[in-house]
């Protein structure tokens, strides 16, 4: 239900797609509608669980982040924050100036390619209305007036200003990373030590299966209407690891033999040119996790595995190069010991 979907290339739990399930399995399972797509919990406890409060935990947490974070109803808080035609400080919330907080730091190391403030530039292309529209260059200079995580500031606990009353914020590209750290701390808070939560194909693993098997996740293939297995990613620690990743194969205009990509570089206001089509990224934090799978998207690899190894980010770049499908990887997953790829 975000504004803008990017959750393009989905990362599945394996037992959805035959890897690594039995029909023994005696993990424990519920599932639902959330955000425009589904949710999905796995967990097993030596201790009994309310497995039906829990989920009514669940669904309340989850309406109260649609109120808070969807950009698609009017009566959300960040939907009104983008209406009002203010410059004076606006009661958000901690939570959404946590957001905007994390969202700043990612914008800033992606050089200002990833940015919370590009919906007008997804609508000018025409991305909202799938309908192509190639701006000119007059109306992509004014759009871009009014671009830029600059323009936007944390002002007191729970507040936020704009620098120009016009100024949207979308926060699709972190808040389900958010949502899934929420619902994790539920299962937790349950005494839950083993699980997997996720939420539109991000997901956040804990502890082991029963038996101490090890988490497996699949990642598909990122080509259009392909929905078969790319790799196989084994969870070898027991503390919690997400694993988020973002695609562009199944957002995209092709006019003129020229593929447009849903992904905009909110530094020159025009969709991405690489060619990198999928990336995976491996972290602790899942609403870091979900901007930066983003962030390295809009970067590609060439200009975003320099910005992982700096950081020791854990991220997997898939190109492709005609037909073929070249994956890379940074430093820290290549020298992981947390995880292993199949």
């Amino acid at each position: 239900m975000w504004a803008i979907s990017k959750r393009l290339t989905t990362v599945l739990c394996c037992c959805a797609i035959g890897v690594g399930c039995t029909p023994a399995d005696p993990l424990k399972k519920f599932s639902g509608p959330a955000q425009g797509a589904t949710y999905n919990i796995s967990y097993w406890s030596d201790q009994p669980v309310d497995q039906a409060a829990l989920q009514q935990q669940i669904t309340a947490e989850l309406e109260r982040i649609d109120l808070a974070m969807s950009n698609y109803r009017p009566d959300s808080t960040i939907e009104k924050f983008n209406q009002l035609q203010t410059m004076e400080p606006v009661e958000v919330g901690t939570e959404l100036v946590q957001l905007v907080a994390q969202a700043r730091f990612v914008s800033s190391q992606s050089q200002g390619c990833y940015d919370l403030t590009v919906k007008p530039l997804f609508d000018l292309w025409g991305f909202k209305a799938d309908q192509f529209h190639h701006p000119t260059p007059e109306q992509l200079e004014q759009t871009m007036q009014s671009i830029g995580m600059a323009k936007i500031h944390e002002s007191g606990a729970g507040m936020l200003a704009k620098q120009l009353p016009q100024l949207r914020l979308d926060v699709s590209s972190i808040a389900q990373g958010w949502t899934v750290g929420q619902l994790a701390k539920i299962v937790e808070q349950a005494g839950i030590e083993n699980y997997l939560v996720e939420v539109g194909g991000e997901l956040l693993v804990r502890g082991k299966k029963p038996e101490q098997q090890d988490w497996r996740v699949a990642i598909e293939k990122p080509l259009p209407g392909a929905q078969t297995l790319q790799k196989i990613i084994t969870v070898k620690q027991n503390e919690p690891l997400a694993v988020m990743t973002s695609g562009t194969y199944r957002h995209y205009f092709d006019a003129d033999g020229v593929r447009y990509s849903h992904v905009l570089d909110a530094r020159t206001g025009s969709p991405v040119k690489h060619q990198t089509v999928s990336t995976t990224v491996l972290i602790e934090d899942p609403t870091l996790g979900d901007a930066w799978s983003t962030a390295f998207l809009c970067l590609g690899s060439k200009d975003g595995k320099p910005v992982a190894d700096r950081l020791g980010l854990k991220v997997l770049f898939i190109d492709q190069q005609a037909d073929e499908l070249i994956e890379i990887s940074s430093d820290a997953l290549h020298k992981s010991q947390a995880v292993s790829l199949q």
